[in-house]
């Protein structure tokens, strides 16, 4: 089962003076992925297939996103294994459901303890900021995650007007 998180998403202008904040507060940098992502037609929230040079993974949101942080509503599939052919699998998705959206992006993931911050490059749509508190252990309650996410949100000076509850996918289409 996917660890209790909550999240929130952010349209940036630029990354570095994110980047320079995280420095500053000794943020751990876990990894840089280049990612795209195909979101597949299906009749509740989205489905997506990653692929990503380091992330792999068959990703489910629910619908009903909210630009606060809220507890995150995902499944979560990683197909890492030697057995998955990742490529094979996302061709057979596409062929099944319809591919909706393609996005590529660049991610850069870096953590203060149990939170998780994404920096990213999203190609066609410009920068932005995701902020995930995760409950690690099972003993964080949601409330606790939210405000960690707010505290944040605060503190590198994220506007209300900037917080997006839309993925990236339907942003694009919007364009």
């Amino acid at each position: 089962m996917q660890p209790l998180n909550t999240a929130l998403k952010a349209r940036l202008d630029q990354l570095e003076p994110i980047r320079a904040f995280l420095m500053e507060h000794h943020a751990r940098l876990a990894s840089k992925d280049h990612q795209v992502d195909t979101y597949f037609h299906v009749p509740n929230g989205k489905l997506k297939w990653r692929h990503g040079t380091i992330e792999n993974a068959l990703i489910l949101k629910e619908a009903g996103a909210r630009p606060d942080p809220c507890a995150g509503d995902e499944g979560y599939f990683p197909l890492e294994s030697p057995d998955v052919d990742a490529g094979a699998l996302g061709c057979l998705l596409s062929r099944a459901l319809g591919t909706k959206a393609v996005v590529e992006k660049t991610r850069e993931i870096y953590f203060i303890e149990n939170v998780k911050f994404h920096l990213d490059e999203v190609k066609g749509l410009g920068f932005f900021l995701e902020i995930e508190a995760v409950d690690v252990d099972d003993s964080t309650p949601v409330e606790s995650l939210a405000a960690q996410c707010c505290h944040y949100k605060e503190a590198l000076g994220i506007r209300e007007e900037d917080l997006l509850a839309l993925s990236y996918s339907d942003i694009q289409q919007t364009l």
